[in-house]
């Protein structure tokens, strides 16, 4: 119980601070930005995680926003084609370091995993919807080889609050980013493949995935697609090899205030 609420002091600490970083972070400009909200919507034919205890393994939607700048909160609504939820996430994003040649970003997180399980109930077994809760943070960082090609590490730590959830969960990723390959005037793709290392328990294994957009320039939609193998584990949960296919709707908007 302490740890639970320490994690969610945490949290609401991060949130507070990304309210009033925005808020103070205003020039004295007759005209000045204030904020940006943004945010995207996914249909998938599959919900694939890099984590497979979390993967959901049939159609969903996904609903993601983002409120802020440098300092952001960023909720994550994942809910199966069915109406049932599949995962919330509020995360709280702050940008560490964004030049030419570096960007570094850390996050933090609190979210609720839903899963359907068996339940007895008066000698009669019933199918019932439970949720988890878990407390996250990740690091990523990139190294810009060029303008539209970066590579560099990123790494994720989950804890399970609840008392028989699997308390740690280790993810450290290399990756690289293209991210506008130019088809024609006004298509391009993006290209996202990585290795990882994953640690669930006391089980862990290596494996690797690529994710593929492609997209028109002003344009709202994209399609995308994940790809995920395994290259060795002992982790005794998940596919070896997974795919989807994504529809994604994209915003984004800046907010001015005048005086």
């Amino acid at each position: 119980m302490i740890k639970m609420v320490k994690h969610r002091c945490l949290f609401l600490i991060f949130l507070f601070a990304c309210v009033t970083g925005i808020s103070f972070s205003q020039s004295n400009d007759s005209t000045k930005v204030v904020s940006h909200f943004g945010g995207s919507f996914t249909l998938t034919n599959k919900g694939v995680s890099s984590i497979p205890n979390l993967t959901l393994g049939k159609p969903a939607a996904i609903i993601f926003l983002s409120m802020g700048r440098k300092l952001a909160f960023e909720p994550e609504f994942r809910i199966a084609m069915e109406g049932k939820p599949w995962m919330l996430i509020f995360w709280g994003r702050y940008d560490l370091l964004n030049t030419d040649k570096f960007f570094i970003r850390s996050r933090i997180n609190t979210s609720l995993v839903f899963k359907t399980i068996p339940v007895v109930y008066d000698g009669v077994t019933i199918m019932t919807m439970a949720a988890s809760r878990t407390f996250t943070a990740d690091l990523s960082t990139n190294y810009f080889l060029s303008k539209n090609i970066s590579i560099g590490p990123y790494y994720m730590y989950v804890y399970g609050i609840e008392k028989n959830a699997i308390k740690h969960t280790h993810f450290l990723a290399l990756r690289a980013t293209f991210s506008s390959i130019k088809l024609s005037d006004q298509l391009y793709m993006r290209f996202v493949p990585q290795i990882y290392y994953l640690r669930i328990g006391k089980y862990d294994g290596f494996y690797s995935n690529a994710t593929l957009t492609l997209a028109k320039r002003n344009f709202p939609f994209s399609v995308s697609t994940l790809i995920s193998k395994t290259i060795n584990t002992k982790i005794p949960i998940g596919e070896n090899f997974l795919w989807n296919l994504n529809l994604i709707y994209t915003f984004n908007k800046n907010y001015t205030e005048k005086r």
